[in-house]
């Protein structure tokens, strides 16, 4: 299954490989007109590659708080937040390569209650200031157990957050909401009355998942 965030991208990519397999027809040279054919099929495999999004199992629980996005976890730790929560919590960085699904998914079912996007730069991601400097969107979830933010981070390769939440949205665990393109990050900030289940350096994914438990 191809995501609907990728379909302009990928009818591009689609339109590029089309010219260049055409071109390297009327090339006369063998090992010009198959690298370049090779190259395409490349160009275009990464496209389906990196667009694509799954079906995910969604673990049922009320007190569940869900991984918003696939990827790498790259730290844990405990950070004042003014934004949202406006108290000490913990902080959990995922790190996503180009080669994780990029589909974001909400973590908790709720409501919207906060959405800020900022402009910024394009630090590596798996950098401490990339939380703070780089292009991001913020988002806030309210729960019958609590509060929680997430927050999408573009990275030094990706350049384009897509988000599809409305400030008073209803939301439910596992739904799709949106995708950060080509490698970002995901930070998400729960309060102090969670049970933490994972731990740095473990492999997650989106809706499926579950980082922590509402004590």
């Amino acid at each position: 299954m191809i995501t609907k965030y990728g379909y302009t991208t990928l009818s591009a990519i689609a339109l590029i490989s089309i010219v260049l397999f055409s071109v390297s027809l009327f090339i006369n040279s063998s090992y010009i007109k198959f690298s370049l054919m090779a190259i395409t099929l490349v160009f275009l495999i990464f496209g389906i590659v990196f667009f694509r999004d799954p079906e995910r199992k969604i673990p049922e629980g009320k007190d569940l708080i869900l991984s918003p996005a696939d990827g790498k976890i790259i730290s844990i730790m405990e950070i004042y937040d003014g934004e949202f929560l406006k108290e000490n919590c913990y902080r959990i960085s995922i790190f996503m390569s180009p080669l994780n699904v990029h589909v974001n998914r909400v973590p908790v079912t709720g409501i919207v209650e906060f959405l800020k996007y900022y402009p910024g730069k394009y630090l590596i991601a798996f950098e401490e200031k990339a939380s703070e400097k780089n292009e991001r969107m913020s988002i806030g979830i309210s729960s019958e157990n609590g509060k929680i933010k997430f927050v999408q981070i573009a990275g030094f390769i990706a350049r384009r957050i897509v988000c599809d939440l409305e400030e008073n949205q209803k939301v439910r665990a596992g739904e799709r909401f949106g995708m950060i393109k080509f490698g970002s990050r995901v930070d998400v900030y729960l309060p102090k009355n969670v049970n933490i289940l994972v731990k740095s350096g473990e492999k997650v994914y989106a809706g499926e998942t579950v980082l922590s438990k509402f004590e």
